[in-house]
């Protein structure tokens, strides 16, 4: 059986259990050094990134070759599409070079759900605009799951830009699906304006955010937002919103910290925090490889009933 992954939020409950525990199991597959059983066909997989991401593009890379199948990567600078070609006839002329599945990072909300409309096989969202990055969610839930032993009932603070972050949005619902308590903390003009139906809680005192967190999750300050208004100056961001090792106190004392990188240090974390023992930072690379595998494998269709084995 082979399915599309546009977002978290779609995923019935059992769709979100099973990618969930396929992910556990690759990593305790590969982490034990053993190779992932062959597919009986090797496939083609599309890697189409309008959005330049070498460690994202790096990942399904390595996840396809994990599962032994082919990639080809496809970009927009010097292609069709820098010519003027609508993404639609991008991907009807993609249905003929013989792929067997896209994953798609797309600056536009909403442009995996769309191409997945006339693709006929399954397309992987690898991040799109302000709405979703699934792979970087599930990595995030399985570095959650290592630390802490458990998801359910910890406190998740998520920090930052939460505004333009799909990162924190896949984060909120993965998380609070299975069972979390998710924060969104931040800048008033860094935080949706419309909140109700995400599955968070809204602080925008840093302290008041963290008290208590199992989980900090920091979200990288993005420069070009001082440009448009939403920070006044990165130094009053650090001021306000750095986790640093005297603000960690206020989390739990065991609290993790997170970050889906890249960091920019003395701004979101300070060296004592992203280098110190609380920090899972690097656990979250590894991880997100043995997710991005997972979620190739369960669109795909292979590995299928193992999580369960």
């Amino acid at each position: 059986m082979t399915r599309s992954l546009p977002a978290i939020r779609t995923l019935t409950d059992g769709e979100l259990k099973e990618l969930f525990q396929l992910a556990g199991w690759v990593k305790a597959e590969l982490s034990a050094g053993r190779s992932l059983p062959r597919p009986d066909q090797t496939r083609t997989v599309g890697l189409l990134f309008f959005e330049n991401s070498t460690r994202t593009r790096v990942a399904f890379e390595q996840a396809a070759g994990l599962l032994g199948h082919r990639v080809v990567n496809f970009g927009s600078s010097g292609s069709s599409i820098s010519k003027g070609e609508t993404v639609k006839d991008t991907i009807l002329t993609l249905r003929f070079a013989g792929l067997d599945a896209l994953v798609v990072r797309h600056p536009s909300s909403g442009a995996p759900q769309m191409i997945a409309r006339h693709f006929p096989g399954p397309v992987l969202n690898a991040g799109d605009g302000r709405h979703e990055h699934p792979t970087q969610a599930l990595g995030d839930a399985l570095t959650i799951q290592e630390a802490k032993g458990r998801i359910e009932g910890l406190r998740v603070a998520i920090v930052g830009d939460v505004l333009h972050s799909r990162v924190a949005r896949s984060n909120a619902w993965m998380l609070s699906r299975l069972g979390a308590r998710v924060r969104f903390v931040g800048p008033r003009t860094l935080m949706p304006s419309v909140t109700a139906k995400l599955p968070a809680k809204v602080y925008y005192d840093l302290r008041t955010g963290i008290e208590g967190a199992d989980v900090v999750m920091c979200l990288r300050l993005q420069r070009e937002r001082m440009e448009d208004g939403h920070v006044g100056s990165v130094g009053e961001y650090a001021r306000l919103y750095q986790i640093s090792r005297q603000m960690l106190r206020h989390a739990a004392p065991e609290a993790i910290v997170m970050h889906p990188g890249p960091i920019n240090r003395g701004v979101e974390l300070d060296d004592a925090v992203a280098d110190g023992g609380q920090s899972v930072i690097l656990e979250q690379v590894k991880n997100g490889i043995y997710a991005k595998t997972a979620a190739l494998a369960w669109s795909i269709g292979d590995l299928a009933g193992r999580a369960q084995a």
